[in-house]
């Protein structure tokens, strides 16, 4: 038996080995990939996720970033191998293999706490939670993870999702008039479900100043009239600001002041009254509203006291009776600061779960308002752009919801900051959409083939889909003249796919017979009379490379995503002027 086993785990390293030397890696990449695939094997009791190991791999080797199409099939290739060995021969001999290569790495797994979608801590009986997006553009990636875990918690709990949008900044980040219909679509789009309560901060504007004047009134806040300057110079000295020690009528006067206009912007804001000596500086008398004279696209000018988000959210959350709330790690001060504020009302605050950074490598410099002014530049032609990580461009370019949620449930509810790379999502979504897209042929730089014989076959069958998950056959009627790629193109034997062995010459393709008779290169090729011209949209990071050529013309379907061999899935965009226009989604 011990022999036995000893041939089979040899086995398994020199295919792994032999697998990555193919395509190009060295033996310390194949380590680094291998003892990722293992891990994560063990983690998840042998059923262990390519995206997962892309992630850990991509995390420690940034040098293999630029050749992630390649080195997914390796890591492909070794998490099945590792799954493999997980579930024929066992967890501890898959750790016995783990801790050969890297005793850290078998650390890891037997400390580490897998997070995961844990448990809600406190009272689950009544679970309400919130996502709260600034409605100055659409959802991106980064939001859905918020959409996501928090719809997936009300489900497990059988609890209600607040939608609200904090849309209280009418000057940094101004709110648009369309994000608040993107953003309920794409919710929507995502969760599979509307939101429970929707919420505009904007429209509760009475909630927020009653709640301020009542807070002012038992002298848990005060106005405070020092410039920020000023300010910084006490709260960094720990020393209280005069405003401070003002009496409440002073401040109730001021605040009237505020609220009519009488005051310019900067000359005043409120304060939450904390403890000037507590060691956080950012818990001193934290700000709660300001004075903001900007109109609201929504509201106007009716209001010239607007809330900062700490304020506004904690006051909506009570109001909305939210009980838990899940938000990243480097909002802790903002727990802190509404606790206290809560503990001026009398109320109990939330509980509260942190997660860490996700930063995606292709997209970690985008930002909202960056891809706002981007647009308006010219730089991108919209929020549905493909070269954006908006949820309305991944919908564009044919991404499935269900590979966000996989991603974000894989991921989880953990404090670590992790980077990702695109390839993840997209390994998530190709297992999703390989087994629904039908197949079409592509061909690009189109060249003209005369084909010879008199008697040759007058139709091609070709399957939708190769493995027979969706039924039926592409028929084609067979022209004298057929189109193969230009890069295809030589003098000699090659196979048209599905169809039949030729031999290109001057004159054309000599058909030699329909069945398939040696090893000669297969390519892909139309009929004239199935083929539409075409150009496909490939997004390359801040660029977009074109493709021109003819593509496939068998009932083809606008919004469809189909899969077409040897360049990847693409998704039908629209067909103008009789010509089909695509954009890539990956291989």
């Amino acid at each position: 038996m011990e022999l036995a086993r000893t041939v089979k785990c040899n086995y398994w390293l020199v295919c792994s080995r032999n697998m990555g030397e193919d395509n190009g890696f060295g033996p310390d990449d194949i380590q680094t990939v291998r003892k990722y695939a293992l891990q994560n094997a063990i983690e998840y009791g042998g059923e262990g996720k390519t995206g997962s190991v892309l992630g850990r791999v991509l995390a420690e080797r940034t040098d293999l970033r630029p050749h992630a199409k390649r080195l997914l099939k390796l890591i492909e290739y070794e998490v099945d191998l590792a799954n493999s060995l997980a579930n024929n021969q066992g967890i501890e001999e898959a750790r016995s293999e783990l801790e050969k290569i890297d005793p850290r790495a078998l650390e890891r797994e037997k400390h580490q706490k897998k997070e995961g979608l844990r448990d809600l801590p406190g009272d689950t009986s009544k679970v309400v939670l919130r996502f709260a997006p600034n409605p100055n553009g659409p959802l991106s990636i980064g939001h859905s993870r918020g959409v996501v875990i928090n719809s997936k918690y009300a489900e497990n709990y059988g609890g209600k999702i607040v939608l609200r949008f904090d849309d209280t900044d009418t000057r940094v980040k101004p709110p648009l008039v369309e994000a608040y219909k993107w953003v309920e679509e794409d919710f929507e789009w995502l969760s599979g479900r509307s939101a429970d309560i929707v919420v505009r901060a904007s429209e509760r504007m009475p909630i927020y100043l009653n709640k301020a004047e009542k807070m002012i009134s038992e002298g848990h806040g005060y106005v405070c009239r020092c410039s920020a300057e000023e300010f910084r110079g006490f709260r960094e000295s720990k020393m209280d600001c005069p405003c401070r020690d003002r009496d409440v009528v002073e401040s109730i006067e001021d605040w009237t002041a505020m609220n009519s206009g009488d005051m310019d912007e900067g000359d005043a804001v409120v304060r939450v009254r904390t403890d000037m000596s507590l060691p956080n500086p950012a818990l001193r008398d934290w700000p709660a509203l300001r004075i903001q004279h900007s109109p609201h696209p929504t509201v106007g000018d009716k209001y010239k006291v607007w809330p900062l988000l700490d304020f506004q959210s904690a006051v909506e959350d009570h109001e909305q009776g939210v009980t838990h709330i899940i938000r990243g790690k480097d909002l802790m001060d903002s727990t802190r600061k509404q606790t206290l504020l809560y503990e001026h009302f009398g109320w109990k605050y939330p509980e509260t779960l942190y997660w860490g950074r996700v930063k995606v490598h292709e997209f970690g410099g985008f930002s909202t308002s960056g891809m706002s002014s981007s647009i308006v530049s010219g730089e991108y032609s919209g929020w549905e752009d493909p070269r954006l990580p908006t949820l309305r461009a991944l919908r564009r370019r044919g991404f499935e919801a269900q590979s966000l949620i996989e991603l974000w449930n894989e991921i989880g509810l953990t404090q670590k900051d992790i980077s990702i790379s695109m390839q993840t999502l997209e390994s998530f979504n190709s297992k999703i959409i390989d087994k629904i897209c039908e197949r079409r042929f592509f061909v690009s730089n189109p060249v003209p083939v005369v084909i010879q014989r008199e008697n040759k076959p007058k139709e091609a069958n070709l399957a939708r889909h190769p493995d027979g998950k969706i039924s039926g056959m592409r028929r084609w009627e067979v022209d004298d003249e057929i189109f193969i790629q230009e890069s295809d193109y030589i003098q000699g034997k090659l196979r048209l796919k599905d169809f039949a062995d030729v031999e290109i010459t001057d004159s054309g393709a000599k058909i030699e017979g329909e069945t398939r008779s040696d090893d000669r290169p297969i390519i892909h090729w139309l009929s004239q009379k199935i083929s539409r011209e075409a150009r496909m949209l490939v997004p390359e990071g801040e660029e977009m490379r074109e493709l021109v050529g003819l593509i496939e013309d068998f009932e083809l379907s606008v919004g469809e995503v189909y899969q077409f061999e040897r360049v990847g899935f693409a998704r039908l965009d629209r067909i103008d002027n009789d010509v089909a226009e695509l954009i890539w989604l990956h291989s």
